[in-house]
């Protein structure tokens, strides 16, 4: 994953609206063993105020006193450095490389504008590219259409003309956990693992409880009460544990009617063979029933509650970057 979604770009225009001057730092390319990958962003005050990161603290400092030339002369530039194989065992790597990072003061380099409107899309959670002409300066924000494939893969880059980057922003993932079962307990963590901001739905609040679910955002409520306020979309996964319709079906349903990229069910043959039966009655046609992944998980012969945890968690993983 290149791009993740975190607060950079919000906390530069914050500094820059407050009068005390911004710089965006993205790494744009990399060779070998770079600290961070492509996208990864360092922003920098006027002030010396830090947020985020480009080199895992490789470079930072540099990177800074560029950041301030470029405040004072208002010109963007792109800076090469390489990570020799001392500092990057010092960052908990094997072995150095080469990376690229893009300095862009905000207003004379980014116009306030685009960094705001970039802020809005992520705020509504609007997959949008960053789009530099690093020979012209243009800049631009653009959906997810053109850049289908970088939108997919989570994947910043140089399109082939070596000029033109691409900063892809898509919304953070979600996945929405439907049953305080045992699987549960053992696949949160994993999607948190994975990247993924995680909502337990379960009404039997004697099963949902915090000393189950340490540090988890729960809703003691049914899914169609949660759900139409939390809002299925393309970056948000749905898994249904509990194994009672009347807890599981609502959240099949909502996830039927939305766009969220991944439906997962658990439950044997027979219990899917039901399941169908109701949503067929429900009216929805073969076609939307073939969405859901039931059993859910992959077919690895998993047996215990941690190891359906893994086959779910890797057939998410499989829907999500192949389709």
């Amino acid at each position: 994953m290149t791009n993740q979604f975190n607060d950079i770009p919000e906390t530069a225009l914050r500094w820059h609206r407050s009068g005390v001057g911004a710089v965006l730092a993205t790494v744009v390319q990399t060779w070998g063993s770079a600290p961070r990958p492509v996208g990864s962003q360092l922003a920098i005050s006027g002030e010396g105020e830090l947020a985020g990161s480009v080199s895992g603290g490789c470079v930072e400092g540099a990177v800074v006193v560029e950041a301030m030339d470029a405040l004072e002369d208002g010109k963007s530039r792109i800076l090469e450095f390489g990570v020799s194989d001392d500092e990057a065992f010092a960052v908990g790597l094997a072995c150095g490389g080469k990376i690229r990072v893009l300095v862009e003061p905000v207003g004379p380099g980014i116009p306030e504008t685009v960094l705001g409107a970039l802020v809005e899309k992520r705020a509504a959670r609007a997959p949008v590219a960053y789009v530099v002409d690093t020979q012209s300066w243009a800049r631009s924000l653009v959906g997810g259409g053109e850049y289908a494939e970088r939108f997919t893969a989570d994947r910043s880059g140089f399109e082939e003309d070596g000029a033109t980057f691409v900063a892809v922003h898509n919304p953070p993932l979600r996945l929405v956990v439907v049953g305080a079962v045992h699987i549960s307990q053992a696949l949160i963590p994993m999607a948190r693992m994975a990247g993924y901001d995680v909502l337990l739905i379960d009404p039997r609040s004697a099963f949902a409880t915090p000393g189950r679910f340490p540090g988890q955002d729960i809703r003691h409520d049914y899914p169609d009460e949660v759900l139409p306020d939390y809002g299925l979309d393309a970056r948000t996964g749905v898994v249904t544990l509990s194994h009672d319709p009347k807890i599981d079906d609502p959240a099949v349903i909502a996830a039927l009617n939305s766009d969220a990229f991944y439906l997962g069910c658990l439950g044997s043959t027979r219990t899917h063979a039901k399941r169908v039966t109701r949503l067929k009655e429900a009216g929805f046609d073969a076609g939307a029933i073939g969405r859901i992944h039931a059993p859910v998980g992959l077919d690895i012969g998993a047996k215990s509650p941690s190891e359906i945890a893994i086959s779910v968690i890797a057939e998410i993983t499989q829907v999500l970057r192949q389709g």
